[in-house]
């Protein structure tokens, strides 16, 4: 069967987060300052410490369900750790810092050279969409919109808006069912082996693993193929 659509992971595929983690301090201190400025007041370093011992909690719970709480979830328990009342915040203002994260964390994140180029190609003979693990929905838009990208897309399903991670099938199944097409139809491109290619494999789809850095789990997974840039997709994507 012909293929008819390709999905794409987010970030480190399309979009490359710079730095490692180096975005996680300074976007927690926007997030921080906007709380005590709408009358939240802790110490950067209790915020910080809260927050992490809340991610943590709920990246335990995410690991055993494939599960992805909004990130407003993480500053709600971070807040109720520190001894505030949730029920009792105006409305917006845990919003408010988790887009201060979002603004902090946008700082990281450029396009990759090739993006725009392999995207137009390909969205010349099949339907594109993203499947992206991100706890804040509202911030994979923006950086879309951000690098005008939102054009080439038919659908994106991020693991925040619906509760669900990679390689959660339910998150690809969710793409599919809203581009119309079967898994068998559809290759996958993603970065990382686990979460990208297993779960894709996993669903039924052709997958394409961009090695951005050397994953021992890749012998094991088995990508049907593998590129080192995106500058080589649309003719791997031929192949499948």
């Amino acid at each position: 069967m012909p293929i008819k659509a390709v999905l794409f992971d987010m970030f480190d595929t399309l979009l490359i987060i710079e730095k490692k983690h180096a975005f996680y301090n300074p976007s927690l201190k926007r997030a921080h300052k906007f709380l005590v400025e709408n009358g939240i007041k802790s110490r950067f370093t209790d915020f910080r410490n809260a927050y992490i011992k809340a991610r943590d909690a709920l990246y335990v719970e995410a690991d055993a369900n494939l599960e992805e709480p909004h990130f407003n979830v993480r500053i709600s328990n971070a807040l109720g750790l520190l001894g505030f009342s949730v029920d009792t915040i105006k409305s917006g203002i845990v919003a408010g810092a988790t887009n201060a994260f979002c603004e902090g964390f946008i700082k990281y994140v450029r396009i990759d050279e090739h993006t725009v180029g392999v995207l137009r190609k390909l969205q010349a003979k099949y339907k594109l969409g993203i499947v992206s693990n991100f706890a804040i929905p509202e911030c994979v838009v923006q950086l879309l919109k951000t690098h005008c990208l939102e054009k080439f897309f038919d659908v994106v399903v991020v693991s925040g808006a619906v509760n669900k991670r990679k390689p959660s099938p339910e998150i690809f199944q969710q793409a599919l069912e809203k581009l119309g097409v079967d898994a068998f139809e559809t290759v996958f491109v993603g970065d990382t082996v686990d979460a990208d290619i297993k779960g894709a494999k996993d669903t039924g789809m052709k997958t394409i693993f961009i090695e951005r850095r050397a994953q021992k789990e890749v012998e094991q997974i088995c990508p049907d193929q593998t590129i080192k840039s995106l500058s080589e997709l649309a003719t791997a994507v031929k192949r499948c």
